[in-house]
């Protein structure tokens, strides 16, 4: 990734010229692209416009615009953030055009590319040349300025947030600058922009560090909860990669480990699981569990047993990594210290079982997934200095459809900032300024970032508004959960 020659800014442009040249990447007012929905179908919102570029200097010309006319933009992929992080009632910048591999260099071992890239073309792009990401979360749908804005994260104990391997960025700052930042140059500028929300700048280009190509051979078995409480610290190190979906009506606990291997690719899965009885029938009984709630804690047992068999696949890294997320969700997730996670854990079955003991207590869908991250020191990563346990609750929404799911999250929520619980940026949550400054030592100096770089705050939404700066607006429960269950 090579650095401009110079901060490069527009000449000035007649207005009545702009609108000419923007009006080819405009989204017509009644398309339907022209609003905007999340991936899981829990937050909408219709901008003042929606700009769909080709070109970085397309881009500057949306940022032009908003200057000249004092309006905010908000860069935003393929919506899969569980919250309005990508929500604005001001310009819409949508990235998925922004998309080119620019170079891969197998030599020395990175690629660059593109914001708006998602990480499956990353994944097909590497391949090519042998190469592949280290670590990955669950989906690579996303793109990768989203995965770096968000401090999107893994499985592994001794595996950093995925944002620890970028070498560089490029940014176009709203004074219509670009900037190439590493941890070498403008760290500040870097560092905040590894977990920046989308408000330090629009991430036009991203370096990131990569390796050769491997497998992982996945083992998965399913535990009773108790024995997996008891050797907790043992499974979460028994591999490089472990994660655990824990099914609290049946009381047990599916162990995924995963170790990097040699040995020839045997991939686990059946199209009658996978895409009949896995998807289909499920989503058909949570369907019904919104009429009669006493099925929910019968399909968590239910499920729990289909997957009870022991099981051993090996592919390439991203198949094994990768999940099916099956369908739109509600979603809540804490960081908790690793340190006091199998109390929080503890405290979590208490309660869900007085819930499951009562006829008319809450619900939870299955499974609750529990996965690990190394400390790291990016500024508002959540598990900036302390090895982390993410627990992650999902309420799935059958067909689109609504389902109960506020005072679980509530619940669920007043266990884990009990243990000193930071929530994923990404999902939404109630913190404001005064809670995160608790939690994050880097936080005003974040924020002083934010104010160098955007002192008209051209770049905020409602949620950074909200949740960084304590700008007023409806609580939680309202603004951040829309539905009514």
């Amino acid at each position: 990734m090579a650095a401009p020659a110079a901060p490069a800014r527009l000449a000035p442009i007649p207005l009545h010229t702009l609108y000419a040249l923007l009006d080819p990447v405009t989204v017509p007012p009644h398309h339907p692209r022209a609003a905007f929905v999340n991936w899981g179908l829990t937050y909408r919102c219709r901008p003042l416009a929606v700009f769909q570029p080709e070109t970085e200097h397309q881009c500057e010309l949306v940022f032009e615009l908003a200057r000249r006319e004092g309006k905010t933009v908000r860069a935003t992929g393929v919506g899969h953030s569980p919250s309005d992080l990508a929500c604005t009632s001001g310009y819409m910048l949508r990235t998925e055009k922004l998309n080119k591999i620019i170079e891969v260099n197998a030599e020395k071992r990175y690629v660059v590319a593109q914001g708006g890239v998602t990480l499956n073309a990353v994944h097909t792009a590497l391949d090519a040349h042998g190469l592949a990401m280290t670590n990955l979360g669950s989906i690579s749908d996303q793109t990768l300025a989203g995965m770096v804005t968000t401090s999107t994260h893994g499985s592994g104990i001794d595996y950093k947030v995925l944002s620890t391997h970028v070498l560089s960025l490029l940014l176009l700052l709203p004074d219509g600058s670009r900037v190439l930042c590493s941890r070498e140059d403008r760290p500040d500028l870097f560092m905040a922009s590894l977990c920046g929300l989308g408000s330090t700048g629009l991430i036009l280009e991203v370096k990131l560090e990569v390796e050769p190509a491997f497998r992982l051979k996945e083992t998965q078995e399913s535990l009773p909860f108790d024995e997996v409480l008891d050797k907790f610290d043992d499974l979460v190190h028994s591999a490089e990669h472990v994660r655990l979906w824990w099914f609290p009506s049946a009381g047990v606990v599916r162990v995924s480990a995963a170790n990097r291997s040699n040995e020839p690719k045997k991939p686990v899965g059946t199209w009658l699981w996978h895409s009949l009885i896995s998807f289909h029938l499920l989503q058909f009984l949570f369907f019904l569990g919104r009429f009669i709630t006493s099925l929910v804690p019968l399909i968590g047992r239910v499920g729990a047993w289909l997957v009870s068999n022991k099981t051993v696949a090996v592919d390439d890294s991203y198949r094994i990594f990768n999940v099916d997320c099956k369908y739109p969700q509600y979603t809540t997730e804490w960081a908790i210290p690793y340190a006091r996670a199998r109390l929080c854990l503890q405290e979590m079955k208490a309660w869900l079982d007085e819930e499951h003991a009562n006829p008319n207590g809450l619900r939870p869908h299955f499974p609750i997934e529990i996965r690990f991250t190394d400390a790291d020191n990016i500024w508002l990563s959540p598990s900036n200095g302390g090895k982390t346990c993410w627990i992650g609750i999902v309420q799935y929404k059958p067909y689109g459809l609504s389902v109960p799911y506020r005072k679980l999250f509530e619940r669920y929520e007043q266990i884990v900032t009990r243990y000193g619980g930071r929530p994923h940026w990404a999902k939404a949550h109630h913190f404001r300024p005064d809670d995160l400054r608790k939690l994050y030592p880097r936080f005003d100096d974040f924020i002083r970032v934010l104010e160098e770089v955007d002192p008209r705050g051209m770049l905020r939404n409602e949620y950074v508004n909200r949740h960084l700066f304590g700008a007023q607006g409806p609580e939680y429960g309202e603004r951040v959960f829309k539905a009514k269950p």
